[in-house]
C-alpha cells in the first residue's frame, strides 16, 4: 500500500443543485470545499473530480427498471418517494455522487483515506428511491470494488441520524459486507435489519452515543477483518438538527469521527468517508460538522 500523509478529497460543484425550498441544503458541499481551500487545508488543485457511475456499475445494485425511470425522469412508484424533484440536473448529481464514492473507495486503497464531500445516500433501495436518496452510492461503491476484485470484504459504519435502511436491504444475505447502523430509533425510516443495529432513545447524549459506538469499534470490525471501511459520517445526530432529537454536540461528533478514523488508520484499514445527512437550523453548523470530519481525517494521518 502506498504511504501518504494526506487523504484524497473528492468534490465537484455539480453537487449543488436546485431542489427548491427544502430542508436539505445542497449548498453545503460548496461551503465545505471553500472552507478547506480558504484555510489552506486542501489546495484547489488537490481535489479530485468524479466521473458519473456507469450503467454497469449502477446495475450491480439497482434494477434496470428503476434506472430507466430515473433516466427518463418518469414519476412512478419507483421514484416518487425520494421527496425531491426529478430533474436531469438532480439525476446527474446523484450519478456523480455514486462515482465520487467509488473514487473515494479506490483512493482509500492507495492513500489510506478517501474523503468524499458528497454521498451517503443510504435510503435508496435497489428498486426505488427513498428519503432524499435516488442512488445508493454506499452500496454501489462497495459492490464495484468487490466485483472487480479490488476488495473482498467491506464494513459499513453508518453514523447518520437515520438508519441506513437502503444499504441494509442491498446487502442482506451478503456475507462479504457487514452493515452497522447507529441511529435514533424512533425516527424515519421504517427499519430494515442491518447486520448490527443500535437504535438510540430520543435525547441520547454524547456519553450514551460514544459508549454505544465504542461497543462496536474496535470489536466487531476486528472480528470481521474488512479490506475497506466505508464511514457514513452524518452530521444530523447534532443536538440542533431539524430532523432529529438526539443531543450529540459538535464536540461529541468530532470525538465520534476521531474514534472511527483513528481506529482505521492505526490498523491500516483503508477508509472511505461520505458526508450523508445534516439539517441543522443553521447551515453553517452542518458545514462545520462536516469540515471537522475532514480535518480529523487530515490530522489523524499527519500524526
Amino acid at each position: 500500500m502506498a504511504v501518504t500523509r494526506k487523504p484524497s478529497f473528492i468534490y465537484t460543484p455539480q453537487y449543488e443543485v436546485d431542489i427548491g425550498v427544502h430542508v436539505f441544503p445542497t449548498v453545503k458541499y460548496r461551503l465545505i470545499h471553500d472552507y478547506l481551500v480558504k484555510h489552506g487545508h486542501v489546495g484547489q488543485e488537490e481535489f479530485l473530480a468524479p466521473q458519473p457511475a456507469s450503467l454497469d456499475e449502477l446495475l450491480l445494485v439497482h434494477t434496470r427498471e428503476y434506472l430507466d425511470d430515473l433516466q427518463a425522469l418518469h414519476s412512478t412508484p419507483r421514484t416518487i418517494y425520494s421527496e425531491l424533484p426529478l430533474t436531469a440536473e438532480i439525476v446527474q448529481a446523484y450519478m456523480l455522487c455514486a462515482g465520487g464514492s467509488i473514487l473515494a473507495a479506490r483512493e482509500a486503497l492507495g492513500h489510506r483515506i478517501g474523503v468524499h464531500l458528497g454521498g451517503g445516500f443510504h435510503h435508496a433501495f435497489p428498486d426505488h428511491a427513498e428519503g432524499f436518496c435516488y442512488i445508493n452510492d454506499v452500496a454501489v461503491a462497495i459492490s464495484v470494488l468487490i466485483h472487480d476484485g479490488s476488495i473482498r470484504r467491506a464494513f459499513v459504519v453508518d453514523c447518520d441520524l437515520h438508519q441506513g435502511n437502503g444499504t441494509a436491504r442491498c446487502f442482506q444475505g451478503n456475507h462479504n459486507v457487514f452493515t452497522f447502523s447507529i441511529h435514533q430509533e424512533h425516527n424515519y425510516p421504517v427499519k430494515e435489519p442491518s447486520d448490527l443495529d443500535i437504535g438510540l432513545p430520543d435525547f441520547a447524549d454524547n456519553e450514551l452515543y460514544l459508549t454505544e459506538l465504542g461497543r462496536v469499534i474496535p470489536g466487531k470490525i476486528d472480528e470481521f477483518r474488512p479490506d475497506l471501511v466505508l464511514y457514513v459520517a452524518g452530521a444530523d445526530p447534532y443536538e440542533h438538527d431539524q430532523l432529529g432529537q438526539l443531543q450529540v454536540t459538535m464536540e461529541g461528533l468530532r470525538r465520534r469521527d476521531e474514534m472511527v478514523i483513528s481506529y482505521c488508520v492505526e490498523r491500516n484499514i483503508p477508509l472511505a468517508i461520505v458526508m450523508a445527512g445534516g439539517y441543522a437550523y443553521k447551515t453553517e453548523d452542518t458545514v462545520q460538522i462536516h469540515v471537522n470530519t475532514c480535518l480529523t481525517a487530515l490530522q489523524t494521518l499527519q500524526k
